[in-house]
């Protein structure tokens, strides 16, 4: 899977890229995972997540990262 002029990424790498970022905005989404079950798709789950934290990510992202 790849975006505008960028190289493929592995879905471990990208995982743990977000579950960075979204630490650093003190965003945790404790199922933030590989999808195993299309491994030839290379998805990453994002998971459930309580409404305030959905709201706390919205957040974050409307102030560029910062929570």
């Amino acid at each position: 899977m790849t975006t505008r002029n960028q190289q493929p990424i592995a879905p471990s790498t990208a995982v743990d890229s977000l579950r960075s970022a979204l630490s650093d905005a003190g965003i945790v989404l404790p199922s933030l995972a590989v999808d195993t079950a299309s491994p030839h798709l290379g998805l990453v789950e994002l998971g459930r997540v309580r409404a305030d934290v959905a709201a706390q990510l919205a957040e974050a992202l409307r102030n560029g990262g910062r929570a």
